[in-house]
């Protein structure tokens, strides 16, 4: 663990406002991108909500002052992230997607998974869940190519979320290691949230996509046509796969990891800091 690291407070702030004139794809004006993208956030407001009462189950049982504070701090970014990507659906719905049909077969997904775990498993996917949107955060953040061509108010909205991830990525973890530091259980909830989290974003992609008219082998050439068509000395992105997930789990399969093993905190601090001077 690194204990070396400069923690950024668990501060709850307003999200940026989303406009009507948001395009239909607005990242890179390419469809698959943005997709991609749209995938993922289609999952937040119901996912979030999910981490929080994960983690609200087991708030009477723990007695450390300082961690009760910073999980009151995570409900509150929690709460206002579902609630700003509930305003990001309303946007998605304006443009003409179907949605409503995704999100009631996904709520109902999640309500089953909750039922069937234990309170202590649902926790460790939490904890799981939190290290891959920190990753997600942190690559955001430090490598300003894909959020510097999307439109601005979703690299607005993104970076506010990203970096507020960045805030709170080790307070379900912390939990968790408080209320049950068993190997066996933080690899488990790693299985199920690596299973659930990439099925569930294939799932809302493939959703869109087909929407487009689009299938997978055609999404797959575009986005290969993409990545051939940066700039030269451009550093190339890998795959979503391999960098959030296969390097993700392996991190969070060594014994001692902690996710402040990465000290990016600074990266939330300039990004508040640089919105701050900018408004």
């Amino acid at each position: 663990m690194n204990t070396s690291r400069t923690m950024a407070p668990i501060v709850p702030r307003t999200e940026p406002p989303l406009s009507a004139d948001v395009p239909r794809h607005w990242l890179a004006d390419h469809m698959v991108a943005t997709h991609i993208a749209n995938g993922v956030n289609l999952l937040f407001p119901v996912g979030e909500r999910a981490f929080v009462r994960s983690v609200n189950h087991f708030l009477p049982t723990l007695h450390d002052p300082e961690l009760r504070a910073r999980v009151k701090g995570f409900f509150g970014q929690e709460g206002r992230h579902a609630h700003a990507h509930d305003g990001f659906n309303d946007v998605l719905r304006a443009q003409g997607y179907r949605i409503d049909d995704f999100l009631e077969r996904y709520q109902r997904v999640v309500g089953l998974i909750e039922a069937r775990l234990s309170p202590t498993l649902r926790l460790a996917m939490t904890a799981a869940a939190e290290h891959f949107t920190a990753i997600m955060a942190r690559d955001a953040l430090s490598n300003a190519a894909p959020l510097a061509f999307a439109h601005p108010d979703m690299r607005a909205l993104l970076g506010w979320h990203a970096a507020e991830e960045i805030e709170h990525k080790a307070v379900a973890f912390d939990v968790l290691t408080e209320v049950d530091p068993s190997y066996l259980v933080r690899v488990t909830g790693l299985a199920l949230a690596s299973v659930t989290l990439a099925g569930y974003w294939a799932w809302a992609t493939t959703h869109l996509l087909r929407q487009e008219g689009l299938g997978w082998p055609e999404a797959l050439r575009r986005l290969r046509a993409l990545r051939a068509a940066a700039p030269p000395g451009a550093a190339p992105r890998e795959p979503i796969v391999r960098r959030v997930f296969l390097r993700g789990i392996r991190a969070y399969l060594r014994r001692d990891f902690h996710p402040d093993d990465v000290d990016d905190y600074h990266l939330a601090r300039d990004h508040f800091a640089a919105a701050a001077a900018a408004a």
